[in-house]
């Protein structure tokens, strides 16, 4: 029986061509990389191939893959190699040797090539002593993103508690406030606020220097946004919380901030739209679809807002006022909550279906622009 041994070397610095196929090959491969670099767990990966060559019984055929680029490159790039291999040696099984967890997803890609019989993991036992818990402190002082990430935390937490301290006289707020201060710290960097807020800076800078429609309509929905929130305070401020409860107050202050908040979205989606009409590109359907859309939302927000209002004798019916067209004269009347919801949920339907309607012939427009040209 003829064994394939095939072990994983994540990147694409062996300076040999790939795969590296052969005991002998694979022998100088570890003393080029060993010598490079003494600290890196690959070699023992190497180490451990070559080991398992030496215990089969069968006949064997060593190789080491590798690769470089995204996953999807990397990923394509193992299976060209196995495919080489199977299609050279012709082996009847495999054994692979990975090193890490990373590497053991690579598995079912070569189980879809050649049988696997076993996935022989490595693990670098490490010395557990005062002179290891050194070194590894010295590569971590050495490493200046992690000294700003957890030494200067670290240290402004010291001087803040006994500032605090001494300001408060109290245990439990200094606790308290430097528990916030550190949690704040915290997700900034684990939702990577600051990447965000860096490339927020790029295109608010590049918005300008291409005088691009969408930066005004923005800070205009951003104001309107902020008088609706201000709008929909004031309602929910105005009525009893003993007599009204949390929902109703919440329902209030939807009903009032919501125009404000749909015409902010309206606005911004506009002001976007027009860029894309402006650069004379090919319009996608979500960009004429946006402002439809957020007005259908809008409405049946704001319909279900009223709709709770009412039934809680927090606000009046709604009355539609007498009118009159010539000879036909519509006395005054109010409109039932429940009819109000149907009339606000169905405008919100006929909404969207336009908003629907007006991008497929845009985009109809648009693909029979784009074949007159070609």
């Amino acid at each position: 029986m003829s064994t394939l041994v095939l072990c994983i070397y994540r990147e694409d610095d062996l300076d040999a061509e790939s795969p590296v196929v052969g005991s002998e090959a694979v022998e100088d491969l570890v003393t080029t990389v060993g010598v490079e670099d003494p600290e890196d767990s690959r070699v023992n990966c190497l180490l451990e191939g070559l080991r398992v060559t030496r215990d089969l019984d069968d006949e064997t055929i060593l190789a080491v893959l590798s690769g470089e680029g995204d996953t999807v490159t990397f990923n394509r790039s193992i299976a060209a190699q196995v495919d080489e291999l199977v299609a050279t040696y012709s082996p009847e099984t495999a054994v692979v040797v990975v090193d890490s967890a990373e590497d053991e997803r690579l598995v079912p890609i070569i189980e879809s090539r050649i049988a696997v019989d076993a996935i022989d993991r490595v693990v670098v036992r490490q010395a557990r002593d005062i002179e290891s818990t050194y070194y590894l402190l010295k590569q971590f002082l050495a490493d200046e993103e992690l000294r700003k990430t957890v030494l200067v935390p670290v240290g402004l937490t010291l001087l803040a508690f006994p500032a605090l301290l001494a300001v408060s006289d109290s245990i439990t707020v200094s606790l308290g406030a430097i528990t916030t201060v550190v949690a704040l710290f915290l997700l900034y960097k684990g939702l990577n606020i600051d990447s965000l807020l860096a490339a927020f800076s790029t295109n608010v800078r590049d918005a300008l220097y291409a005088g691009k429609v969408s930066l005004v309509t923005y800070v205009v929905a951003g104001g309107l946004a902020l008088v609706g929130l201000f709008v929909g305070a004031l309602g929910a401020s105005s009525l009893e919380r003993a007599t009204a409860g949390e929902l109703v107050l919440t329902m209030q202050f939807l009903y009032d901030s919501i125009p404000w908040l749909t015409g902010a979205a309206l606005i911004a989606s506009a002001g976007r739209l027009l860029d894309e009409v402006i650069r004379d590109d090919d319009i996608g359907s979500a960009y004429v679809n946006l402002p439809f859309f957020a007005v259908a939302v809008g409405l049946i927000v704001r319909g279900f807002a009223a709709y709770v209002i009412q039934r809680s004798d927090v606000s009046e019916p709604f009355v539609v006022a007498e009118m009159s067209y010539g000879p036909i004269e519509v006395d005054q009347f109010s409109v039932a909550p429940e009819t109000l919801l149907a009339v606000f949920i169905l405008s919100g339907i006929v909404v969207s279906l336009f908003g629907v309607r007006v991008a497929a012939y845009v985009n109809s427009v648009g693909y029979d622009n784009l074949e007159q040209r070609s």
